[in-house]
């Protein structure tokens, strides 16, 4: 049995490859045992996304059809996005990814090209307006990236996810529902396009930070969240999230990752393991939850 931590109130179910919390924040402790399988080269897994390193490797060698869009927002603002096509015969429920505080990468492209290997339409916009479109690999600096998207208006930016899920959701080989699915600044703004959006499906959050109370009002989809326990910055929003959310009775779930750093899913071979550890558990625990609520 591992040894897990959560909220008083909380009823957990133990099963091997993954601790489930019902109605409340689950820590998972086995991160370090893990360590020497999770060390095991970030490439190797292809069930997985491929970590920052592996990404352009892993785009060159899809099968899937990805290719530039250009999309207009309601704001007026003039977007690029990336998007990739399941292979598959009948119609596919869509998910938007968001990209980073470091904006449009080569990372983000693999990211969503692994949710088209799931069965989804998957769409990654470029929330930068005016982005260059990334020749190979990233075309803007992680610093440069940094400045740009801590400029951007929030309400800009979620006209912007409205606008991929909508051309998305558009195409004839699409349903009309959607989830969203973002990392770091992507993973605040994936939870609150869930404040502002009624008519998402669902919502992932990848090591970032949650609404306050008051907003956490407005939401309707179930939301997972995904955390590193050595990230304390974000942890801290997620206990009175979780504490609003259940008062509410609204669904949120959110796991934290013992050991595991902030970005780990993009660093999947840092913190001796337990990034790699904390991706083993989250990647396909957000392939469960968009089964769960979009379907297959």
């Amino acid at each position: 049995m591992r040894i897990i931590t959560a909220l008083a109130s909380s009823v957990l179910i133990a099963v091997p490859s993954l601790m489930l919390a019902q109605g409340g924040m689950t820590h998972d402790m086995s991160s370090h045992d893990m360590s020497s399988h999770a060390s095991a080269n970030a490439a190797d897994d292809t069930t997985l996304p491929p970590d920052a390193e592996h990404a352009l490797a892993r785009l060159d060698a899809s099968p899937r059809h990805g290719q530039w869009v250009m999309l207009k927002t309601s704001t007026g603002d003039s977007l690029h996005a990336w998007i990739v096509y399941p292979e598959r015969a009948t119609k596919a429920p869509v998910v938007v990814v968001i990209h980073e505080i470091f904006g449009m990468s080569t990372w983000i492209r693999a990211v969503t090209d692994q949710l088209a290997k799931e069965g989804y339409i998957a769409i990654a916009p470029d929330l930068i307006p005016g982005g260059k479109i990334p020749a190979g690999a990233d075309t803007l600096t992680n610093q440069e990236g940094v400045a740009a998207v801590s400029k951007l208006n929030p309400a800009n930016v979620q006209a912007g996810i409205t606008a991929a899920a909508n051309y998305a959701m558009g195409l004839p080989s699409a349903l009309h529902k959607y989830g969203v699915v973002g990392f770091c600044w992507g993973g605040t703004a994936s939870f609150a396009h869930a404040v502002v959006s009624p008519t998402l499906g669902a919502s992932v959050v990848y090591y970032g930070t949650s609404p306050s109370a008051a907003d956490l009002m407005s939401v309707s989809a179930p939301v997972l969240g995904l955390y590193g326990g050595s990230d304390a910055r974000v942890v801290a929003t997620v206990a009175p999230a979780d504490s609003a959310m259940r008062a509410m009775h609204k669904t949120y779930e959110p796991h934290i990752f013992e050991g595991a750093g902030h970005g780990f899913l993009r660093a999947q071979t840092g913190n001796n393991g337990a990034n790699m550890a904390a991706t083993q558990k989250a990647w396909p625990a957000t392939i469960t939850w968009f089964r769960k609520y979009l379907g297959s």
